[in-house]
């Protein structure tokens, strides 16, 4: 998996060895581990998927994650992304809409050995609060618009990545907070379920 990430354009070799340290199998059902180091995204259960590795190295080398940052991630999933956030910048705050897919995260995090992640039950839409501001904000589920309260949070200087589109399709957009606002460039195509909130979409 790691080569074919190399192969596909990741560069930074401290997200590759990330890679090499989290045990994808062990955060996929036990019928899918046969193809848990295939670049394709797996179902979780409950409408949910763990994202192709490409995608999830995509997003996360947009951020530039580095030891020190105060990492927010919206939508834990499975785990896997935050054990791999969590292994390059230390402590990870994670929000989970679904409290099945908590609880199965909590599990894989023991499985796997990984300590360093706080999560909550909740609206992803709005963060954590108290807990920031966050240099980096990855958000893994698509919404019509850039959250407000997600980017209240954010530090001044620091990056967010979110897809930003329709239900289907979308843009993935890296922001970096500004005095003023944010600078917004996009990264590339995209297509991930939908941020269910309250700056999100419907239920």
């Amino acid at each position: 998996m790691v080569e074919e990430l190399r192969r596909q354009g990741i560069e930074d070799e401290e997200l590759l060895r990330a890679f090499q340290r989290v045990p994808r199998h062990l955060f996929v059902d036990e019928a899918l581990t046969a193809r848990a180091y295939r670049d394709g995204s797996l179902p979780i259960g409950h409408g949910q998927t763990i994202s192709r590795p490409l995608t999830i190295a995509h997003m996360i080398e947009t951020l530039a994650v580095r030891p020190g940052d105060a990492v927010l991630e919206v939508g834990t999933g499975s785990g896997y992304q935050a054990a791999l956030l969590s292994s390059l910048a230390g402590s990870v705050f994670t929000v989970e809409r679904l409290p099945a897919l908590a609880e199965r995260a909590r599990v894989n995090w023991r499985r796997a050995g990984v300590t360093e992640v706080r999560m909550r039950i909740g609206d992803g839409t709005l963060g954590w609060p108290g807990a920031g501001p966050f240099t980096v904000i990855l958000v893994s589920a698509a919404a019509p618009d850039v959250p407000r309260t997600l980017l209240s949070q954010l530090a001044i200087g620091g990056r967010m990545v979110i897809p930003v589109g329709g239900a289907f399709r979308q843009t993935l957009r890296r922001l970096v907070r500004t005095e003023i606002g944010a600078r917004v460039e996009d990264a590339g195509e995209c297509a991930f379920v939908r941020l269910i909130g309250s700056e999100g979409f419907a239920e």
